[in-house]
C-alpha cells in the first residue's frame, strides 16, 4: 500500500489573471479553459470570484493586504513608543518635584 503526497501547485498572479481572461474576455466556458490549462474547474471558477471581488472592492488585493499588514506593524511600533515617553514623562515628572 503505497500512499503518494501530492504536492499543492502555486500559481502566479498573471497566470490566474490570464486564465480567467479566457473566461471573461474571451468567452470560453469555465470547464473548457480549465481542462485546456491542465487545472480544475472549481479552481478557475473560484479565481474568476475572487479577482471580481476584488474589482467590485469586496476583497482586497494582494498589494493592499500587504500594506495592511505593514500598517499594522507600523501601529503597534507607535502605540509601542507612546506608552515608553508616557512612562518617562511621569517618571521625570516625578523627578522634577
Amino acid at each position: 500500500m503505497t500512499t503518494e503526497t501530492r504536492k499543492r501547485q502555486n500559481y502566479t498572479d498573471d497566470f490566474k489573471r490570464d486564465a480567467v481572461a479566457l473566461v471573461t474576455e474571451q468567452g470560453y466556458k469555465i470547464a473548457e479553459a480549465a481542462r485546456s490549462l491542465g487545472i480544475g474547474a472549481n479552481l478557475l471558477g473560484r479565481w474568476r470570484r475572487e479577482f471580481a471581488e476584488e474589482a467590485s472592492g469586496v476583497r482586497l488585493s494582494t498589494d493592499e493586504r500587504e500594506e495592511l499588514k505593514r500598517l499594522r506593524k507600523e501601529v503597534r511600533m507607535l502605540r509601542m513608543e507612546k506608552e515608553i515617553l508616557k512612562k518617562a514623562s511621569q517618571y521625570f515628572a516625578k523627578e522634577m518635584r
